[in-house]
């Protein structure tokens, strides 16, 4: 998916204006929803093609990625630089081609599927920086089939990378002591643009005159649809959620422990280091009193603080920290409209006891 470099995009918009919303018209949405929905539970991504305009970022076409097929494990890294090649030039050409017929063709970012809100990777991460090294303000809109299909949630986001995180990410700081110091927070790696749909006028005239045909033809007034909302059956999505949810806990628990253990070796090393200087430090005096000369201290090679481990990212640990937040906020979103449900049913059966 990281074929940003080769599209020789542009950055687009003023740099100075923050991006406060994403516009797509409506039948980008059903572009996304179709491919997304057709190839669940496989996961597939695409272009979008719109206008950067001030504080809105306009979303007018979109084309899908092909689908990489399956290879052995042997011709793995063979297929891999094949298929970036392969991907790029299919790129490149359609752009060509919408040109060529007057549609909009400039990059403004991706679209991506998701299983249950699992989007929170390293993969999303460099994905954005691989695409604004040449668009200064892409977004990444994610929509998740299955859960729009188990709760009637439309599940469409538009997510961009924060400005402080890519200044951090430039330093190449993610030590515990430089993300408290620029007093950044797992929330605030991604940060979600609000999104708004748009329709031409005749497309709204043409859905107002189907809307009206529908109501003509439905008598009681009442849509399959909306007898789909008070369906009472147990669905898996709680139970997929939860059991994702305790994955991420265990991962942010491995990363903790990964963490205290080298804050561990860190003060067994500095104490080894501090004993070995207290030493050395001894010996020069001993060697100054007989006259010879001293020895190096801080610039020696052989001092255990020249030897100290790298401390570990915290990309990753922030990232987890992300995706359980986003599994707590589905649980939540789902397990209250399964008690709106279960008290309007105890309501209605209550008014037919009387």
């Amino acid at each position: 998916m990281n074929f940003a470099q080769s599209m020789g995009a542009k950055p687009g918009g003023d740099a100075d204006t923050p991006l406060r919303s994403v516009q797509i018209d409506g039948q980008v949405v059903m572009k996304i929803v179709k491919h997304c929905t057709e190839q669940s539970p496989a996961l597939v991504t695409g272009q979008l093609l719109g206008l950067d305009i001030g504080a809105t970022l306009e979303v007018t076409d979109c084309f899908p990625f092909p689908n990489a097929p399956t290879r052995a494990t042997a011709e793995a890294d063979l297929a891999d630089a094949d298929a970036l090649d392969e991907g790029a030039n299919y790129q490149l050409e359609m752009m060509r081609c919408l040109r060529e017929i007057n549609v909009d063709n400039n990059t403004v970012g991706w679209y991506q599927s998701t299983y249950l809100g699992s989007f929170y990777t390293e993969e999303l991460i460099e994905t954005f920086l691989a695409y604004q090294e040449n668009i200064n303000r892409c977004v990444c809109v994610v929509y998740d089939p299955t859960r729009a299909a188990s709760t009637g949630t439309f599940g469409l986001k538009a997510l961009r990378l924060s400005e402080k995180f890519l200044k951090i990410h430039k330093a190449g700081e993610f030590t515990f002591e430089k993300l408290a110091d620029k007093s950044i927070s797992w929330a605030e790696i991604v940060c979600e643009v609000p999104l708004k749909i748009s329709n031409s006028a005749l497309v709204s005239a043409v859905m107002g005159e189907l809307t009206k045909e529908v109501a003509s033809e439905d008598v009681a007034g009442v849509t399959q649809s909306d007898l789909d909302r008070l369906s009472m059956s147990t669905n898996p999505f709680l139970e997929k959620s939860l059991e994702f949810l305790s994955e991420c806990m265990d991962d942010l628990s491995a990363e903790q422990q990964k963490f205290s253990y080298y804050m561990r070796q860190h003060a067994r090393q500095q104490l080894i280091a501090s004993q070995w200087m207290t030493k050395r430090k001894q010996e020069n005096a001993a060697r100054q009193a007989a006259g010879q000369e001293l020895l190096p201290e801080e610039d020696d090679p052989n001092n255990p603080a020249a030897k100290s481990a790298s401390e570990p990212s915290r990309l990753e640990a922030f990232l987890i920290a992300n995706q359980v937040n986003q599994y707590c906020e589905q649980i939540s979103d789902f397990s209250e409209q399964s008690l709106q449900k279960l008290l309007l049913v105890s309501g209605a059966r209550k008014e037919e006891t009387a």
